[in-house]
């Protein structure tokens, strides 16, 4: 059984890490909450998949600055090439199953599944399945 630890809470040493700059408002704000038909339609090059940037920069709903939330929809048989960025980014896979590729290996990923992809670390998908696969990805900082 894992053990359970405490949550302290944020320290400033903590937010001293690039891209956690924001000083504290003096009114706080309030959050936004969207839905993905209010995120913006994203086509991946050479994937029949679709992504939906819901949390972005680009989306005028919720303009985030250093956190790029996607949910990426890749049919049966579609393939996401494998490639790799400087940031760092996380899928969780929110439906279905499909076949991860990388570097040095291929591993099956299912229904709640988290794969932390560390910067410059190589990756695609490919559904194998018989159903569309939903990977929610998150990126610090959001891709372009």
């Amino acid at each position: 059984m894992a053990k359970i630890t405490q949550f302290n809470g944020y320290t400033q040493q903590a937010l001293d890490l690039p891209g956690y700059t924001t000083p504290k408002p003096d009114v706080l704000p309030d959050p936004v909450i969207v839905n993905v038909q209010d995120g913006i339609p994203v086509q991946y090059p050479g994937c029949a998949g679709l992504g939906v940037r819901v949390v972005h920069p680009v989306n005028a709903k919720v303009p985030s600055k250093s956190l790029g939330l996607v949910l990426f929809y890749v049919p049966p048989h579609a393939l996401l090439e494998p490639g790799h960025h400087p940031t760092e980014e996380t899928y969780f896979i929110v439906e279905g199953e499909a076949t991860m590729i990388f570097e040095r290996s291929r591993r099956q990923v299912k229904k709640g599944d988290f794969v932390y992809l560390p910067p410059w670390c190589l990756h695609g998908i490919e559904n194998t399945g018989r159903e569309t696969v939903v990977v929610l990805i998150c990126t610090t900082p959001p891709n372009p």
